[in-house]
C-alpha cells in the first residue's frame, strides 16, 4: 500500500484524489497519475468526483485490479464519444454484476466498453447495449434448487469480449436478435453457450451473417455465378470468405485453383449496390483470367511490381469497359479518386497515390489532374491500346518506364500514404506472377485450375434453405444446402413398354379425362388489346368514326380455356426404401411409382394442365439432392421419359428443404390454383437427425410457408403406418395408401379429383 502511493503523492491533487481511491494495488498506483491528469482535462469537479467515487467502488469489489484499472484508463474516452452522464447507467450495470454470481464478467465488460462507445457515439445507443447484456445475464443466470441464483451465465463473458467487433457488423437491432437466438437455442447447455457466445459455432456464425447490414454472398450467389457464365463463359466455383473475423488486415477478393474468392457480405457503397459490387469484382477476376499473362518477377524490385499491377488493373478495367460500357458507372464510382498534391514527399513514400491517381486516370478522360508526366502516360497508355488489347508484357514495360521517370528518393520511406489508393473490387494480382525461384514468400499461383481426385463439378451452386427447430422455435438460418441438377437419362423405351401394359387403366381413365377436360375457348369481347380483331365491334367503330361519333376503342378480343387454371408439380421421395418390395406384389415400390407417374403424366398431358416433375432425396443437411425430371415448358416426350426410367433410389428424406424448393418454383407460377403432389413412403427422417419429431416439424412449417404462398400441399403416402404423422404434417390434405399395388390406378384418379 505504502510502495504504490509513493508513486502518486508528488501532487497534492492527484494525492487527495489517490487517498480517496484507497486502493492498494500496486498496478493501479503506477497509472493513477497520468489516468487523473487526463480525467483533469475535460472533466468539471462534479464529473471528476464521481469518476472517484466510481474507482472506489470498483476497487472495493474484491475482483483485483482489472476492473479499477479498465475503468480509470478508459473512461475518460468513453465521457468523450457518450458523455459522461452515462456513468450512472455503467455503474448500474456494474452492481447488478456484482451482485450476481456474475461478477467475473465485469473485467471483460470494461476493458470493451470504449470499444463499444466508439462504435455506438450515443448514451441512449449505449443504454440499450448494457440492457442487451443484462437481458442476458437475466434469463441465462441458472440456479440449483431454484431459489437463488447459484451458477454465472456462461455466455456474458464471451459477449463483453466480441461486443466491438459485433458491433462493427451489427446494429443494436441485429445484436439482440443474435443474442435471442442464442438464449433460445442454448439457453440450457452451458459449455455450448459459451461457444455460441464466443462466436465459437456454426451456429452463432450463420446468425451473425443473417443479421448483417449488406448484401449477402449466401442471397446472390445463384445470380453471380449465372452472370460468370452468361458473361464470361467462365464456370469456376465461387467460395466466399469472411471479413467478420479478420480484425487486423481485412483480405482481398483473389483466384486460385480451388475457384474465385469473394467477400461474404458487401455494403452498399458509392451509389453502387452490394450486387453491383461483387458484379465489379467478377468481372476484374474474368478480365484477369481472360487477358493477362503472368510475368516472371525474380528481377524485379516491389515498387516496379506494384507499378505494374496498377497497370495491368487499369488495362483491364478498360477493355472490361469497351466489352460492356455498362460497367464504366460502377467501376468509376468505387475506383478512389485521390486528390492531387494529397502526399507530403518530405516525409512519406508517395508512390501508391501517384499510381492510384494515374489509374484514375487511366479509366476517367474527366480525371482533372494537371501533372505533366501523368498526362503523357495517360497518352501512351491509351495509344498502346488504341490498336488492340495490348499485353501484359507491352503494359508492364510503360509500367516500368513510369517508375523509372518519376522515381524520388522518398518512394524508399517506410512511411506509405495509403489514403484513397485502396481499389477494393481488384483482386491481389496473386496469378500475374510466376517465379523462376520459389521462396518462403513466392508460390506458384500461376497453375491452372486442376480437379482433386474424385471430385466432381457439376450442377448449379447450392441453394441454401433455413430449417425450422421446434425445440426453440426458431429458424436455423441457411442450416440446409441443397443441389438441384437436370436427372441423367435412361431408356425412354421402358416407360412406353409400362404404358403399354396399362392399356386398359388407360383407356378407362381416357373416359374420366373427356368428362374433366377442357371444352371449347371462350371469346372474351370489347377489348381495348387482345390476341384477335372483333370485326363486328371494328366495323361498328369505323361507322361511328365516319359519322363523326366517337367510336369504341375496345374493337379487339382475347380467348380463355373454360374452366381450368390449373398448374402441378409432382415431388417424388427417391429415398433408399424404395428398393423394397411392395407387400402383395413381385415388383419394388420404385417400379410401382414409376408406373403410376407415367399414367398420371400421360394423363395431365392430355388435360392440358402445366405440370413438372421432381425428385429429392438427402444425405445430411448438407446435401440434399433435387432432380429435375419434367419441366414445366417441356412436353411428356421420350426426352422426360428416358429421365423417368432412370431415377435409382438412394439415401434419406430430408422433406422440408425439397419442399421449400418446390414450391419457390411453384409459387413464381401463374395459376388460379398450384398444387404440389408429394408421393413418399416414409416419414421425414435423415441420419443427422436422432429426434423424430424434428424434421416432422419442420416439414409441417415447410407446409404452412407454402400455403401462405398460395400454394397447396397433398400428400400421398405408401407407408401403412403413416397415419401417426401424415395428419400432423398435411392437416387434412393427405391419403395413406395401403395396397401399394394400386398405386399405378390410385394416382391419377387422385390427380382428377384434386384438380376438379
Amino acid at each position: 500500500m505504502a510502495d504504490a502511493r509513493k508513486t502518486v503523492m508528488q501532487h497534492p491533487q492527484v494525492r487527495d484524489y489517490w487517498i480517496a481511491v484507497d486502493c492498494g494495488f500496486p498496478q493501479v498506483g503506477e497509472v493513477f497519475e497520468e489516468c487523473v491528469y487526463e480525467a483533469l482535462t475535460s472533466f468539471s469537479q462534479a464529473e471528476m468526483d464521481a469518476y472517484i467515487e466510481a474507482a472506489r467502488f470498483l476497487g472495493k469489489m474484491g475482483r483485483g485490479p482489472e476492473p479499477i484499472l479498465a475503468f480509470l484508463e478508459e473512461w475518460p474516452s468513453i465521457a468523450g464519444t457518450v458523455g459522461t452522464a452515462a456513468l450512472p447507467a455503467v455503474m448500474t450495470a456494474v452492481r447488478a454484476l456484482q451482485k450476481s454470481p456474475n461478477s467475473a464478467a465485469i473485467a471483460p465488460l470494461l476493458q470493451t466498453l470504449a470499444a463499444v462507445a466508439r462504435r455506438l457515439q450515443s448514451q441512449d445507443q449505449l443504454q440499450a447495449y448494457l440492457d442487451i447484456a443484462l437481458d442476458l445475464m437475466a434469463r441465462t443466470t441458472g440456479s440449483i434448487h431454484g431459489r437463488h441464483a447459484t451458477f454465472a451465465s456462461p455466455g456474458l463473458p464471451g459477449l463483453f469480449r466480441q461486443a466491438p467487433r459485433l458491433l462493427d457488423l451489427l446494429p443494436l437491432a441485429g445484436l439482440k436478435n443474435w443474442v435471442d437466438y442464442g438464449i433460445r437455442n442454448y439457453g440450457r447447455h452451458p459449455e455450448r453457450q459459451a461457444e455460441y457466445f464466443d462466436l465459437g459455432t456454426a451456429d452463432s456464425r450463420a446468425v451473425l451473417q443473417r443479421e448483417r447490414r449488406g448484401t449477402l454472398f449466401a442471397d446472390v450467389e445463384r445470380k453471380l455465378d449465372l452472370t460468370l457464365r452468361a458473361l464470361w463463359g467462365d464456370s469456376d466455383q465461387l467460395v466466399p470468405y469472411s471479413t467478420a473475423f479478420h480484425e487486423l488486415r481485412q483480405p482481398v477478393p483473389y483466384y486460385d485453383k480451388l475457384g474465385l474468392r469473394v467477400p461474404d457480405v458487401y455494403e452498399d457503397r458509392a451509389g453502387v449496390s452490394g450486387l453491383d459490387r461483387y458484379r465489379a469484382v467478377l468481372a476484374h477476376m474474368a478480365g484477369h483470367r481472360r487477358w493477362s499473362e503472368a510475368q516472371v518477377a525474380d528481377n524485379w524490385s516491389p515498387f516496379q511490381r506494384m507499378a505494374v499491377e496498377f497497370f495491368e488493373d487499369a488495362r483491364i478495367d478498360t477493355l472490361l469497359m469497351r466489352e460492356y460500357p455498362g460497367l464504366a458507372r460502377i467501376l468509376l464510382a468505387l475506383h478512389p479518386q485521390p486528390l492531387e498534391g494529397a502526399c507530403d514527399s518530405e516525409t512519406t513514400s508517395c508512390l501508391r497515390h501517384r499510381l492510384a491517381m494515374l489509374s484514375r486516370a487511366f479509366l476517367d478522360p474527366d480525371h482533372g489532374y494537371a501533372d505533366t508526366v501523368l498526362q503523357e502516360f495517360v497518352r501512351r497508355f491509351h495509344g498502346l491500346l488504341a490498336a488492340g488489347p495490348a499485353s501484359t508484357a507491352a503494359v508492364a514495360s510503360l509500367a516500368l518506364a513510369y517508375v523509372a521517370k518519376t522515381r524520388r528518393q522518398s518512394d524508399q520511406y517506410a512511411k506509405v500514404h495509403f489514403a484513397d489508393t485502396v481499389i477494393d473490387y481488384r483482386d491481389d494480382n496473386r496469378q500475374l506472377w510466376k517465379f523462376i525461384e520459389e521462396g518462403d514468400e513466392e508460390e506458384a499461383f500461376d497453375e491452372p485450375r486442376k480437379l482433386e481426385p474424385g471430385e466432381e463439378l457439376q450442377g448449379l451452386p447450392p441453394r441454401h434453405y433455413a430449417e425450422w427447430d421446434h425445440r426453440s422455435q426458431t429458424f436455423r438460418p441457411d442450416w440446409v444446402s441443397l443441389y438441384e441438377a437436370l436427372h441423367p437419362a435412361g431408356d425412354a423405351a421402358a416407360i412406353d413398354r409400362l404404358l403399354q401394359k396399362h392399356a386398359a387403366l388407360a383407356k378407362r381413365l381416357k373416359r374420366l379425362l373427356d368428362l374433366v377436360k377442357p371444352q371449347d375457348k371462350v371469346r372474351i369481347r370489347y377489348q381495348e388489346d387482345g390476341t384477335d380483331l372483333d370485326l363486328d365491334i371494328a366495323l361498328r367503330s369505323l361507322i361511328d368514326f365516319r359519322s363523326g361519333s366517337t367510336p369504341d376503342p375496345r374493337i379487339n378480343m382475347s380467348h380463355r380455356t373454360d374452366g381450368r387454371d390449373i398448374t402441378v408439380l409432382l415431388l417424388l421421395d427417391l429415398s433408399e426404401s424404395l428398393k423394397e418390395k411392395a407387400a402383395g406384389s413381385a415388383q419394388t415400390i420404385l417400379e410401382l411409382s414409376q408406373e403410376a407417374v407415367s399414367l398420371l403424366a400421360w394423363a395431365i398431358e392430355r388435360l392440358g394442365d402445366p405440370f413438372a416433375i421432381a425428385g429429392f432425396r438427402s444425405n445430411t443437411r448438407h446435401e440434399v439432392r433435387y432432380q429435375h425430371i419434367k419441366g414445366f415448358a417441356e412436353r411428356w416426350d421420350d426426352s422426360v421419359k428416358a429421365r423417368l426410367a432412370a431415377i435409382e433410389p438412394g439415401w434419406s428424406t430430408r422433406m422440408g428443404a425439397a419442399l421449400r424448393h418446390a414450391g419457390h418454383y411453384l409459387a413464381h407460377r401463374q395459376a388460379d390454383k398450384k398444387i404440389l403432389l408429394l408421393l413418399t413412403d416414409g416419414e421425414p427422417a435423415d441420419i443427422d437427425v436422432d429426434d423424430p419429431d424434428y424434421l416432422r416439424a419442420d416439414a409441417r412449417k415447410a407446409v404452412d410457408e407454402l400455403a401462405a404462398k398460395g400454394v397447396t400441399t397433398f400428400c400421398l403416402s405408401l407407408d401403412p403406418k403413416a397415419d401417426d404423422y401424415v395428419r400432423d404434417i398435411f392437416g387434412s390434405r393427405w391419403r395413406v395408401l395401403d395396397r401399394i399395388e394400386q398405386l399405378p390406378q390410385t394416382l391419377p384418379q387422385l390427380y382428377l379429383q384434386l384438380t376438379r
